[in-house]
This record gives structure tokens, C-alpha cells and sequence, in this order.
């Protein structure tokens, strides 16, 4: 990942000094637990464990040049490093696949972490926007068009239900991919003992996989990536909302916009919605990473390697790109100003023409039936979006309807608080859930 879009914390866990130290850290543990079995002495496990971990990345990569295998180079350097003789039972009876698998679920599992403790910072940003903004009227819109009043803090109670239920996809999917495979060539135990396994995950707080032929099996990765491409999603579909609603037709939410920014090189009057834009971009690249991750699951036989090239790359991409995105829809949340004069002036723009099915209601309520209702108020509807009249004034003008509803009847139908009403029930189904962990102590 380029590093414009790149945070430190997470482009650690993938820079190569921290592949190596874990791989150190592997074969390290390895060689404790195999001196405990007795299959190598105290003083080989503990020569292993004296390896400087300050590695030259140059020497590793001009070995590498030359054997054409990562792991190899890596073993070649520590024995350059150490002296040959001295640490001769370095990698003992393991496959390159035990280093190279167990080190990609322990960064999974490091990335996995920083992109909860992400979404939880969001989760706070979308519920401290949603309680301020609880009764803030707006209108609702179906297909682009006005349809009838709701609350702006509806819609972020929305979004902070829908990342709710993407936090607890993602705890599952780190559960899922933090597994371990000390096994073999083709991992039937037969060169190195599952007790090695075992204390190499435990040293790493992961699970043994079950079975491993020689590699971990690669539908846990699948569904890691899988659900970081839902979480894009998600992002990408708040992204939208907030953008629209930055249209200068809308205009109901703008965007942060610090002084000396600049919106366009050639348009000094512009503030553009560009950190969603941005988000629904990113959304696109996390959301791309899916599909290989699904064809990396069908390998031959106990292995190939058509799956290391694509891991190689979506792996730190696409957690990096995802830590960025929810860090910065968490910054665009926390900021972006509401414009509740805008959000009123759109609530009157069809003249209440919103509040047709209050309406509607109410004549069927009277007694009239709903198909004769519906004509009639949808009569008098269309006829208001071509003359742009008061809804409420042809409506006490039309003699049939005046016939069924007094004026201050159909007054009543025009109270925008007849659409709050059960935004506090709402509201305790969305934030007094007990699957929503991270919001109990906010």
C-alpha cells in the first residue's frame, strides 16, 4: 500500500523486520519446546535464541536472489549469523509453510486487532452523533426522492447498528484465521512432534490447526477477507449517504473544511466532499481483495503456492487500506457540520407533500375505503407538484375531502412529530442490544 493512504501502527505489522522477528520468534519457540521434549540439547534451543534480531534486510534479500526460496535465504542468514555448527538444529523437522503460515496468522491477528479498536473508535463517533442529532428532523428518501420526515440521528443510529454487527463479524473472523501449523511437509507430524505445535501457539495466543495438511487451509482466509470486504461496504454505503447530502441542492451536512484548504485548482468557491469520495474508493480496493482470497481456497493436493503471491499483496493492502478508511470515516463523523436550517428548508419543498400518507390514513381511519382514499389524495397530490400550491390548501379546497376531513383535522395530519414518536424505541432495539460490547462503556 502507498503510503498516502498508510498508518503507522498497522504498516508496521508488515514491514519486513517484523515478518523476520516472528519467524525468529518461531523457530525460537520451536527449538525451546523441542530442547524440553529432549530432541535437542538446552545449550542448541538457547544458541537459537541468542540470534540478534536486528536484521540486515539487504543481506536476506542478496541470499534470496540466489536460492529464489524466502525462507531458505532467511535460514542461510541466521546461519551466517550465528555460525553454521552453533545452531545446526535450526527449522528441525519443519517446512517452510510452519514459519511462513503461522507468521501470516499472527499478523492477521495484530491487524484484526487495530482494526477493532478502529471500529469501536467509530461506533463512539456514530453514537455521540446520533444522540445529538436524535429529534433533528429530516427528510427520508426513497429512490432520491422526498418520501416523509425521520431524524438525522436515525441515520447514524443506523450505520452505528449496521458496524455493530461488522464488529462482531470481525472478532469471529480474527477467532477464525488465529490458528497455528507446526506440522511437517505434508503435515502428518512426522518430522517434528505436536507438542511443538502446541507451545508455539500457545506462545502466540493461537489455536493448533486441526488439520493442516502442509499448509493452513485457506478457507479461514477466505472469510477473514470476506468480511473486511463487508466492512468496506458499510463504509462505502455511509460514504454515499454523506455525500448526497453534501449535494449543493441538499446541502444538509458539509464536511470539516480547515483554513487554507483549497476545494478546486480552478474554482475558488468549492468545498467538495472529497474524504467520502475517498472512502467509496477505498471501499472499492478492500472489496477487490475478496475474490482471490476465495480462489486462493481450491490449491492442489497438500499444497502449491498460486496462494502466496495474491497473500503477499492483499494482505497488508487490504488491512492497511481498511484501517485508514474507518479512521478516517471516524474523523469525517466527529466533524462534518449539520445544517438544520437546510434540513427545514428541504422538509418544506414539496409544500407538505410529505405528509400524504398521514393523510391517507386518516380518511381510511374515517371510514372511507383505502383504494377511494389513495385516488383522492393522490389526485390532489399530483396536482399540488404541478401548481407548487400548499398540499394543505387544495387539500381544504377539494370538496370531496373537505366533505370527510375538517381543516383542523387535516392540520393535525401535517405535525412532523407524528414521525418521532417511536424513535426513543428505536433507539433502545439499537443502542441497549447486548451484542453491542463496545458501547457499554461509552
Amino acid at each position: 500500500m502507498i503510503p498516502r493512504y498508510a498508518r503507522p501502527q498497522m504498516e508496521a505489522v508488515w514491514s519486513p523486520q517484523a515478518k523476520y522477528k516472528i519467524w525468529w520468534e518461531i523457530e525460537s519457540y520451536a527449538g525451546e519446546e523441542m530442547a524440553r521434549l529432549g530432541k535437542i540439547s538446552e545449550d542448541d534451543a538457547a544458541a537459537i535464541r541468542r540470534i540478534d534480531t536486528n536484521f540486515d534486510l539487504s543481506r536476506i534479500e542478496e541470499i534470496e536472489r540466489e536460492t529464489r526460496h524466502d525462507v531458505i535465504a532467511f535460514l542461510e542468514y541466521l546461519a551466517e549469523k550465528a555460525g553454521a555448527s552453533d545452531i545446526r538444529f535450526l527449522h528441525r523437522g519443519m517446512t517452510s509453510s510452519d514459519v511462513v503460515d503461522t507468521c501470516l496468522s499472527i499478523q492477521l491477528n495484530r491487524a484484526a486487532d487495530i482494526l477493532i479498536k478502529d471500529m469501536e473508535d467509530l461506533l463512539a463517533a456514530l453514537k455521540k452523533r446520533a444522540f445529538e442529532h436524535k429529534n433533528t428532523v429530516c427528510i427520508g428518501r426513497s429512490h432520491g426522492v422526498h418520501a416523509e420526515p425521520t431524524t438525522f440521528g436515525l441515520k447514524m443510529a443506523f450505520a452505528f447498528a449496521e458496524m455493530s454487527r461488522n464488529l462482531v463479524r470481525l472478532r469471529t473472523a480474527k477467532e477464525e484465521v488465529s490458528t497455528g501449523a507446526i506440522s511437517g511437509a505434508v503435515g502428518n507430524f512426522a518430522t517434528v512432534d505436536p507438542e511443538v505445535e502446541k507451545y508455539v501457539c500457545d506462545k502466540f495466543g493461537l489455536s493448533p490447526e486441526p488439520i493442516s495438511t502442509q499448509i493452513i487451509p485457506r478457507d479461514r482466509h477466505a472469510m477473514f477477507f470476506a468480511v473486511l470486504s463487508v466492512i468496506a461496504s458499510s463504509i462505502e454505503r455511509l460514504a454515499v449517504e454523506l455525500r448526497n447530502l453534501q449535494r449543493t441542492e441538499i446541502l444538509e451536512i458539509e464536511e470539516s473544511f480547515s483554513e487554507g484548504q483549497k476545494g478546486s485548482s480552478a474554482m475558488p468557491h468549492k468545498k467538495n466532499p472529497i474524504l467520502s469520495e475517498n472512502l467509496t474508493g477505498l471501499a472499492r480496493l478492500v472489496r477487490s481483495y475478496f475474490i482471490p482470497a476465495a480462489e486462493n481456497v481450491a490449491l492442489w493436493h497438500e499444497r502449491d503456492i498460486s496462494h502466496s503471491s495474491v497473500e503477499r499483496i492483499i494482505a497488508p493492502d487490504a488491512t492497511i487500506a481498511l484501517d485508514f478508511a474507518l479512521a478516517r470515516l471516524a474523523a469525517v463523523v466527529k466533524r462534518f457540520v449539520v445544517n438544520r436550517d437546510n434540513m427545514q428548508n428541504n422538509l418544506d419543498r414539496l409544500g407538505g407533500l410529505i405528509y400524504s400518507q398521514n393523510v391517507l390514513l386518516a380518511l381510511v381511519d374515517k371510514g372511507l375505503g383505502r383504494g377511494e382514499s389513495y385516488d383522492a389524495v393522490q389526485r390532489i397530490a399530483m396536482d399540488t407538484w404541478t401548481t407548487r400550491r400548499k398540499f394543505m390548501d387544495e387539500l381544504v379546497a377539494d370538496e370531496f375531502v373537505s366533505r370527510w376531513m375538517t381543516k383542523p383535522e387535516l392540520e393535525a395530519c401535517f405535525d412532523p412529530d407524528l414521525h418521532l414518536k417511536n424513535v426513543d424505541f428505536i433507539f433502545s432495539r439499537v443502542f441497549d442490544c447486548p451484542q453491542h460490547e463496545s458501547d457499554r462503556s461509552n
